[in-house]
């Protein structure tokens, strides 16, 4: 199969989940037994503004004409008007986003460093004190709960030693400057190096508790490559030829080895942004994960079926990049 018609094959089934992924979380949140009108003005308003706004809103109309509309807008990129901030959904998704991808980015950054270099020194030395604690600390990764792990490292950090700052993204009196939306980046493009500072402790343990997972998933995998390929015939030839062992596992070794991994690295990307709904809302950080947590809360059903498909729409993309990146390293992938 040839690649363009590979990606042209992998498009149409994105576009298909995406489709499917839209149903699933409209009818969700229309058989929930809430009213989100009532919610929104109480339970004793006028039956007259009550069914006003239920006109307003389209919530009067059958539920097909209702979902018809609803992919309708989708289509042309419209998720509607959120019902708590009276804004386009679109747009508070644009100014909550780049929160999430900055938590998600240095998350993975910090997965990917861990895990690799676990992985590797695991691998290396074998059964050795570097290995135990590789397999302990995968072990702790994939089995603990994110919401726990938060709520520990909170107790520790910052009730018991006050080393770091409990939430939130930026402390009371500092301002960071607003480029990109990345507090981190912009304070280096601008120079202001408190804010940088600032940003970096507020990050380090969200960072740490939604990378936390991703990092164990990657450790366990690139030991058990680095293992495979340290038996393959090739590294027995490098090291008949009189290389030095660190030539042979950093140069040899290594890269063949980092092949699955990046699989795993990319769709852990993506799985840090549906992960961090639950690390936001610990951390107080203000993303798209907590928005919609707090749109659940006061049944902003506009808010959470855009955020909810926005967030589905960037894990398939991720997925999308891998199985591409990966039919262009090996064709064998295109069958």
């Amino acid at each position: 199969m040839k690649l363009g018609t590979y990606i042209v094959k992998r498009l149409f089934l994105m576009i298909i989940v995406m489709f499917g992924v839209a149903t699933i979380v409209f009818f969700i949140t229309h058989v929930i037994p809430a009213d989100p009108v009532g919610a929104i003005l109480g339970g004793n308003a006028p039956i007259e503004l009550v069914d006003q706004m239920r006109h307003q809103l389209g919530l009067d109309k059958s539920i097909p004409l209702q979902f018809i509309n609803y992919m309708e807008g989708i289509v042309h990129g419209d998720f509607g008007v959120s019902l708590k901030t009276n804004r386009s959904v679109l747009k508070d998704i644009i100014d909550f986003f780049p929160a999430t991808i900055e938590l998600a980015i240095v998350s993975m950054i910090f997965a990917t460093i861990v895990g690799v270099v676990l992985g590797i020194l695991s691998a290396v030395y074998r059964n050795k004190v570097i290995d135990h604690f590789s397999r302990v600390f995968s072990i702790l990764g994939v089995s603990m709960p994110v919401f726990w792990l938060g709520l520990l490292l909170l107790l520790l950090f910052y009730y018991r030693l006050g080393w770091l700052p409990g939430g939130g993204r930026n402390s009371l009196f500092i301002f960071p400057p607003h480029i990109t939306g990345l507090v981190l980046l912009d304070s280096v493009i601008a120079g202001d190096w408190t804010s940088f500072w600032d940003g970096l402790r507020h990050i380090i343990l969200p960072a740490f508790v939604l990378g936390y997972a991703s990092a164990a998933s990657i450790a366990r995998i690139m030991r058990a490559s680095m293992l495979d390929v340290l038996r393959q015939d090739f590294i027995r030839t490098a090291k008949s030829k009189g290389l030095s062992k660190r030539v042979v596992i950093y140069r040899h070794a290594v890269k063949n080895a980092l092949i699955p991994v990046v699989t795993i690295i990319g769709l852990s990307f993506g799985s840090l942004l549906s992960g961090a709904v639950l690390t936001e809302t610990i951390f107080s950080w203000p993303g798209l994960g907590r928005y919609i947590v707090n749109a659940l809360l006061v049944l902003d059903y506009p808010a959470v079926t855009g955020g909810t498909l926005f967030i589905a729409f960037i894990y398939s993309l991720a997925n999308l990049i891998v199985d591409i990146s990966y039919a262009v390293l090996d064709p064998r992938m295109r069958v």
